[in-house]
């Protein structure tokens, strides 16, 4: 039993806010079987003078963060404070406890209330780990990610129980890339059979899909022959981390509940929680419909994915295997062009299947697939115009162009969307403008840790001395990575002046 199936103790919890953050109480450790404790509270909650809070801090252990705002002696050096700060970071392996699903190899977290593994935000850290040399901490990381494949048959969102049914962005394939960089290309063949599991997972259903059922679980029919992917989560129930606000908007809509927590699942399978590009209309969180939805950047990750399968079964001289993923990926490669290329937007964008159109949100995601070389020189070109034009602010690129109050939107900026345009604006020679953009970044992050002692999650890249807000939670700093970013974009940009 989870603290999340302790009905009605957990809703009862959650609604009534007794920890104003509702991930605390998920990861908090229970101090007896949840069971005795759901017991107990059954005899005893409508009793006279009963408290809730207290009741809860008897029972529960509640989690400590470690501090990554301690002081160092650092100074102003931001390179010296990341290199510092990678032990705070750092996790060693686990015990079992509560949720966390415990993992044999040490690693790094993001920081604040996150104190476990994430998927997506891991690659972004090994960048960083990368330019500080630390191999040895990549191939953890990376070994941690193998385990949960091959325990769960595919990466969840992170290493919590309440995570299990939904995974992240996937960039399995690109840390394996990494770590066999930094080693050598043998690294592919120790990962195939993950790589593959991997792959399996997010394209489970594909065989099945047909004209009368042309959506199953993250694969999507689009035409004879032709899947492209979707995030979905496994279940449609309220996020026990954020049980409270997914309850409260599905009351408020005018829609099946369970149509409101699958799609909020989805989004938080996105990573992008929230954003307007997974909105019918930008300025209704209620109208939410991520599952409708093809993203660019999604089917562009799984690209690389099938790229990566390929290379590693040449190796293993499985050359009919190696022509397969061959062929898968550069049929995706024309169905992401063919559906998610907007013309009107100059730029790829998201298609909604469900209503047969593009989305027209132009979004800095959609610089994913010159990330992973999926564009045309044309498309390349018109994409460096219109992100120049549109998303180019004073602290790098912005997420979005609507100011919504979610946290992927206007006005805040996040690392790994600096980090895949930068890289993929050099890809196509669009030298000076990401050289641009990178700095625009490092002085913005310097700029706030000078002024705070702190990285964070996110910025404001519009006006750079206010601070990033939105979404369901305080800002957080520690922070992986930004961290990782800033690293390897000083690493080849330079310090701030």
């Amino acid at each position: 039993m989870e603290i999340f199936d302790c009905h009605p103790l957990f809703h009862d919890l959650q609604m009534g806010r007794v920890f104003p953050d509702g991930k605390t109480l998920v990861d908090c450790t229970p101090k007896k079987d949840l069971s005795l404790i759901l017991q107990d509270y059954l005899q005893q909650k409508d009793q006279p003078g009963f408290d809730l809070a207290a009741f809860a801090r008897q029972w529960f252990t509640l989690p400590v963060a470690k501090e990554a705002t301690e002081k160092t002696d650092s100074g102003n050096d931001v390179v010296a404070h990341i290199n510092h700060l990678w032990p705070l970071l750092t996790r060693e392996p686990d015990e079992a406890g509560g949720s966390l699903i415990p993992l044999p190899f040490p690693y790094i977290v993001p920081g604040g209330r996150f104190g476990e593994i994430y998927y997506w935000d891991s690659y972004f850290t090994l960048l960083g780990l990368q330019a500080s040399g630390n191999t040895a901490m990549i191939e953890n990381m990376v070994r941690n990610f193998d385990f949960l494949i091959q325990r769960q048959g595919y990466i969840p969102n992170g290493n919590r129980s309440y995570y299990l049914g939904r995974s992240q962005p996937p960039f399995f394939s690109l840390m394996v890339r990494l770590l066999a960089d930094q080693k050598n290309e043998i690294v592919l063949l120790t990962y195939l059979d993950s790589l593959r599991k991997e792959y399996d997972y997010w394209m489970k259903g594909a065989a099945d899909l047909s004209a009368n059922s042309p959506a199953l679980h993250k694969v999507v029919l689009l035409e004879t022959d032709c899947v492209l992917n979707r995030y979905k989560d496994a279940f449609d129930t309220p996020r026990p981390e954020s049980y409270r606000e997914d309850y409260e908007l599905a009351e408020h809509s005018q829609r099946p509940a369970t149509d409101i927590f699958s799609h909020l699942r989805a989004g938080a399978e996105s990573g992008w929680d929230y954003s307007s590009r997974w909105f019918v209309n930008p300025n209704e969180f209620s109208t939410i419909h991520t599952t409708d939805i093809i993203p660019a950047d999604l089917n562009a990750l799984l690209y690389h994915h099938e790229q990566t399968l390929a290379a590693a079964y040449h190796l293993q001289g499985q050359n009919k295997e190696a022509v397969h993923f061959e062929k898968a990926a550069e049929k995706r490669k024309q169905a992401i062009r063919k559906y998610c290329w907007n013309e009107s937007l100059s730029f790829f964008g998201d298609y909604d299947f469900v209503a047969g159109e593009q989305k027209a949100v132009l979004h800095a995601g959609g610089m994913v697939p010159l990330f992973l070389n999926i564009a045309t020189a044309d498309e390349a070109e018109q994409a460096a115009i219109a992100l120049e034009h549109n998303l180019l602010t004073g602290g790098g690129l912005v997420t979005t162009l609507h100011a919504t109050g979610q946290q992927w939107d206007f006005p805040n900026g996040w690392a790994p969307l600096q980090w895949m345009a930068v890289k993929g604006l050099e890809n196509y020679g669009y030298i000076e403008l990401a050289k641009n953009i990178a700095q625009r970044w490092i002085k913005l992050n310097n700029d706030v840790f000078l002024r705070t002692g702190k990285l964070m999650e996110k910025y404001n890249v519009v006006d750079t001395h206010l601070e990033a807000g939105g979404g369901e939670y305080p800002g957080q700093d520690g922070f992986g990575w930004t961290n990782g970013v800033l690293l390897a974009l000083i690493k080849k940009y330079g310090k701030p002046e």
